[in-house]
């Protein structure tokens, strides 16, 4: 995943909007950032660092003296390549950041070469993705066009922003899959992955772009240049964990979203007649809006047994390493030993992958003295690898705790599949009591994807549920 953030400016400089916009997307990525800038006098200007194990601010705070007198610019949280690039070209020069994912990376590479074209920018020994969005784009005749030439040549995703001398151009990938949103205050224009990043700069949103959206931005407003597209297939795991909770999506509340989740599993436990535990706590922090939402629809108290240790772990840090990951994933965490002792406690968590940091989670529990341990994951199984996002770490299907388990009954991963999906089978149920036995939970629920499209809002046809049940509306 990634998140980019851009501002122009009227007269003021950019850069300090720049810098805290760009780090408010920070919780989108793990791997590099960076920025680029324009002025007048010095031209384009850009800096890159690797955050792996550090922090966006601590990397960049030292040099921004290098960006002053800039007045537009845009910034980068990537997990994927160095980013951004500045090219020169038969359009100008011109700097670029994209949230992308390409699945055709290679055949699109052996065709540039194939034309004589060239790339410059390797990541880990490869070529940059960035790099190739760009040639591509330096194909068309106008950045618009070579934009739409990208958009016919790629297969995934891609959502970006271009900084030129005269403003900046973002686009929103051909499916709406990333949002992109431009906010607004006075003498100044922003735009970004993320709506978390206006408030403390003082933007308020004001406006969405649609799927397939081309809009270039200037200190004095913006100007479609492309009209959005009718079809959409916008992620519905943003709502579900990757979003910061503040953050807005088709004028879709994160937060509110979380709680409904909630609310929906803990009114099925309330109308189910089981007993109800002593208190819902949430995997911090994600879970949490699921497990206040929870609090209220099965009405019994919201704490907090098991918290997360902020002045050192703000964020969580992804190593590249599975072993390292797990150790992030414990260290990270603290128990309530007074909150959980002799008590029956269910806990919210955004989903469950390959279950590696669950386990954990729930032995720390039973150490420090749960009596119970029952968990309500806020999505639905997840039994499709993500083509379209890099969501997760996972590098196969088979990664994926529920493939494992039904190569286990079917003899390969990828047999009756529907099957497992469907929360009314047996299949399904099956798998759903074998993950529970795995991590020794008391009781274990996932929601469906029927109650995720009513808390989201949107149509289904309009909302990407292809990691839980396989759908693709659109290719």
């Amino acid at each position: 995943m990634g998140g980019f953030f851009g501002s122009i400016t009227k007269h003021q400089s950019c850069v300090s909007d720049l810098f805290y916009g760009t780090d408010y997307n920070s919780h989108l990525g793990t791997k590099r950032a960076g920025m680029a800038t324009y002025s007048r006098e010095k031209g384009m200007t850009r800096s890159i660092h690797n955050i792996e194990g550090a922090y966006f601010r601590t990397k960049f705070e030292g040099g921004l003296s290098k960006f002053e007198g800039a007045t537009s610019g845009i910034g980068v949280i990537s997990d994927t390549d160095a980013q951004p690039i500045i090219v020169n070209s038969h359009l100008g020069r011109f700097a670029i950041v994209t949230v992308a994912r390409l699945d055709n990376m290679e055949e699109l590479e052996q065709e540039m070469l194939a034309k004589n074209h060239h790339f410059t920018e390797l990541s880990s020994g490869k070529t940059n993705q960035t790099e190739l969005i760009a040639t591509l784009i330096c194909e068309g005749k106008t950045i618009e066009d070579g934009v739409r030439n990208m958009f016919d040549k790629l297969k995934g995703s891609c959502s970006l922003l271009i900084l030129t001398e005269d403003g900046i151009y973002a686009v929103r990938d051909r499916l709406g899959r990333t949002p992109v949103i431009i906010g607004k205050k006075e003498g100044a224009y922003s735009v970004t992955s993320e709506t978390n990043a206006f408030p403390n700069l003082g933007y308020e949103i004001d406006y969405y772009l649609g799927p397939d959206e081309i809009v270039k931005i200037t200190a004095d407003g913006y100007e479609q240049l492309q009209r959005p597209g009718d079809k959409m297939q916008v992620c519905s795991f943003f709502w579900v964990y990757f979003g910061f909770p503040c953050c807005d999506y088709e004028g879709i509340n994160v937060d509110i979203v979380r709680n409904a989740l909630g609310e929906a599993l803990g009114k099925a436990d309330a109308e189910s007649g089981e007993e109800a535990a002593d208190f819902v706590c949430g995997i911090p922090d994600s879970g949490i809006g699921h497990a206040i939402g929870y609090a209220i629809g099965r009405g019994i108290p919201y704490k907090r047994g098991i918290l997360k240790y902020t002045p050192t772990w703000p964020r969580s840090f992804m190593p590249a390493n599975q072993s390292a990951r797990n150790l992030v994933a414990k260290m990270k965490l603290l128990p309530n030993r007074q909150m959980l002792e002799g008590k029956r406690v269910v806990f919210l968590d955004d989903s469950i992958v390959r279950g590696t940091q669950l386990r954990g989670n729930v032995e720390m529990m039973y150490k420090y003295g749960a009596k119970e341990v029952h968990m309500r994951i806020a999505c639905p199984p997840l039994v499709y690898g993500c083509r379209f996002l890099n969501f997760s770490a996972t590098q196969s299907d088979l990664e994926l705790i529920t493939r494992s388990l039904i190569e286990k009954y079917e003899g390969r991963h990828d047999k009756n599949l529907e099957e497992y999906v469907d929360p009314t089978s047996a299949k399904h149920a099956r798998m759903v009591d074998d993950i529970r036995k795995h991590f020794n939970l008391t009781s274990l629920k996932f929601n469906t994807v029927d109650n995720l499209i009513k808390a989201i809002g949107l149509p289904k046809e309009k909302v990407c549920t292809h990691c839980f049940d396989g759908s693709s509306y659109f290719k």
